[in-house]
């Protein structure tokens, strides 16, 4: 089936959304019972309560909503000074906050509720909270440090006896080092899920059993994935959690492709459509429609020439034949394309695309099968970056876990030698003495003489290592002798680009080119140096640069845009010099969009700092997409600066890979 149907459904640390501890999709009912409720309570403390359940109803289908009801319900607790409620509904905004993926505010509420619950002794509340700091480092990708709030929700779920709890942690440990450790991931998977049978935890059975099939997977083991999707399925179906039927069918789907069951794979895929489409998860209706078309696209290639009597032929060939199931083939695959593009999931889009070039070239539609061609090779690019950023994540999330292991064993080994060291330091103590004083004296005018050399060569070494890497991470790799990469959610990237660089380039010698270069990219530094915006590179003809790390600021989008207007007005100075000597000159284009990146070192030698995303691909679509000695930025980017900046919209322009998107000039 080619690079279909490889996938496995489910998203890094779903749990968190699917643990009865958190918010569930009760439904509008549940919403409107609470609302006719509120009103009748007399009692403060009972209004408190219903408007927090408001909060967490609303949290999975309106998170405004959510949030709404989530700061009534910390005002009536504050003014009531129930300190114990004001805990309980800042833990619920931070619930809301990071559905929302706005993380620093997740945060910020989720500490104000660990405060009081320490200061009031409340141990489960403390548990829960110190799990949920875990979950918003998690959903950063510092695996490090959520790792680090988890085992101590878990040890504290430990101390007060909470089994649930312990269930709940340990399947998340589970969650995390299947990135890293299948065999680790195993084994806290198989905890979490003797403990919830032991307990009769059929909610954690369920999650503890989907993720042993999700290791299984990871390490090829598709028959014991197998075995554990049904049994994940079976547990789903018996306790009504629609979300888990749906992402379960949709693996056992996969695994039922793999075995060219395509009866069987059908009927659930078609299961795990139809409660995405009631639960109204975007997501779920693209992962599907995209596998179903496969699946289609599969029967008609693997059972071609087969009896008309095979099963799959029999029950999915319609009256027409192939032509009409292509057709349905086609729109399946459409479909899913537009809600991936709303929801912007590029893997699944370049299935798409994929299959839908196959798909037009057996229908005979030649052309569109290029057209589909083209955009899967486009989009291949974003998916490309994000597999990157993701290995990236991975790798450093390993190096912390073995660097742990590391260092445990070497404290391990210091204990065990430390009575000999002991020994072996008294008597280099009473005999050192002697001889010392001696060699001191014989290397106290070398050791003087040397000093200030050093100091020179350090200081000269450090001045090496800043004009290389920013501040702040040439610090952390002097201290530790790495730096981590950071999910960094807000920064503005721009990119510049010279047009007809090969033209005007033949008609310059090597150089004279480089001078060029030189002069213009020297000059954009001194504008980014003043601006406080960071250099990340440049590729041949290529500058690029990011505001907003790698310490987050609120005046990114700004200092980009005013360094890009300087960088417009040093070009068109410098170019009418240039032209009043008759020399040729370069027009630049400028290109700004604003989002989220990965930032971090790469290599171990010839150290580069960069940055990785999406955020990067549409903001080398937008300079490709400007004009030259224009300044064109994304709508996001647009929005930001629209108060600060005269603008000028250019309309809907088709940028590769991405669509139509909004685009504007800076005048």
């Amino acid at each position: 089936m080619g690079s279909c149907l490889i996938r496995i459904f489910f998203s890094l640390f779903v749990i968190f959304f699917a643990t009865p501890s958190y918010a569930q999709k009760q439904g509008q009912a549940a919403i409107d019972s609470l609302l006719k409720e509120l009103p009748k309570q007399k009692e403060d403390t009972n209004k408190v309560n219903l408007l927090d359940g408001l909060s967490s109803d609303y949290n999975s289908i309106n998170h405004d909503e959510g949030i709404k009801y989530g700061q009534q319900a910390v005002e009536l607790a504050l003014r009531l000074s129930w300190r114990k409620g004001i805990a309980i509904t800042n833990n619920c905004l931070g619930d809301n906050y990071l559905y929302k993926s706005d993380y620093s505010r997740a945060l910020r509420y989720f500490q104000k509720a660990l405060k009081i619950d320490e200061e009031i002794k409340n141990k489960n509340g403390v548990a829960t909270v110190t799990r949920n700091i875990g979950a918003v480092y998690i959903m950063q990708s510092d695996f490090p440090k959520g790792l680090e709030y988890y085992f101590k929700a878990l040890k504290m779920n430990e101390d007060i006896g909470d089994k649930n709890g312990i269930v709940i942690i340990t399947a998340y440990i589970g969650e995390v080092y299947l990135q890293i450790d299948c065999p680790k991931a195993l084994e806290y998977y198989f905890k979490a899920l003797k403990m919830a049978e032991e307990i009769g935890n059929k909610s954690g059975i369920a999650i503890a059993t989907e993720g042993i099939g999700n290791a299984y997977n990871i390490q090829s083991n598709f028959s014991k994935a197998f075995e554990y999707y049904l049994k994940a399925l079976k547990t789903d179906e018996e306790i009504g959690d629609k979300e888990g039927i749906a992402r379960v069918a949709g693996n056992i789907g996969i695994e039922y492709a793999k075995q060219k069951n395509y009866v069987m794979a059908m009927e659930n895929f078609q299961k795990s459509l139809k409660i995405a489409k009631e639960l109204g998860s975007k997501y779920g209706v693209a992962f599907n429609l995209c596998s179903i078309g496969t699946c289609f696209l599969s029967i008609i290639k693997d059972t071609s020439g087969k009896s008309k009597n095979d099963p799959a032929l029999k029950k999915y060939i319609p009256i027409g034949g192939k032509a009409v199931l292509l057709h349905n083939i086609i729109d399946y695959f459409q479909q899913s394309i537009v809600i991936s593009k709303e929801i912007y999931s590029p893997q699944i889009i370049q299935e798409c695309y994929e299959n839908l070039a196959e798909a037009y070239k057996l229908s005979g539609d030649y052309k569109k099968s290029l057209e589909a061609a083209d955009n899967y090779h486009a989009i291949k690019d974003s998916v490309f970056s994000q597999e990157n950023n993701k290995k990236i994540i991975q790798q450093g999330m390993k190096f912390e876990y073995e660097k742990k292991e590391a260092v445990a064993k070497v404290e391990q080994e210091k204990k065990d030698a430390i009575a000999g060291k002991e020994i072996q330091k008294q008597k280099l103590v009473r005999n050192g003495f002697v001889g010392g004083f001696a060699v001191v004296l014989l290397f106290a005018g070398i050791f003087f003489g040397q000093r200030n050399k050093i100091k020179e060569g350090k200081k000269k070494s450090d001045e090496l290592l800043l004009n290389i890497l920013p501040a702040e991470v040439a610090e952390e790799l002097k201290a530790k002798g790495s730096a981590e990469a950071k999910l960094i959610d807000e920064v503005t990237v721009l990119f510049t680009d010279f047009k007809g660089f090969t033209q005007l380039s033949e008609k310059l010698s090597p150089k004279a080119l480089v001078a060029e270069i030189n002069d213009c990219f020297s000059a954009f530094d001194n504008i980014m140096q003043k601006y406080g915006v960071e250099k990340i590179k440049t590729i041949g003809d290529s500058y690029m640069a990011a505001g907003g790390l790698p310490t987050p600021n609120k005046t990114h989008p700004g200092d980009v845009v005013k360094s890009a207007l300087e960088i417009q007005q040093f070009m068109q100075e410098h170019n009418k010099m240039k032209e009043a000597v008759g020399e040729p000159f370069f027009e630049i284009r400028i290109g700004i969009h604003s989002g989220s990146v990965v930032a971090g070192i790469v290599g171990v030698k010839k150290f580069a700092y960069d940055i990785w995303g999406d955020t990067v691909n549409t903001a080398a679509r937008m300079e490709q997409n400007s004009e030259a000695g224009k300044i064109n930025i994304s709508q996001t980017t647009y929005e930001l600066v629209k108060d600060k900046f005269s603008c000028e919209y250019r309309g809907e322009i088709d940028a590769k890979g991405k669509g139509m998107l909004k685009m504007y000039f800076v005048t």
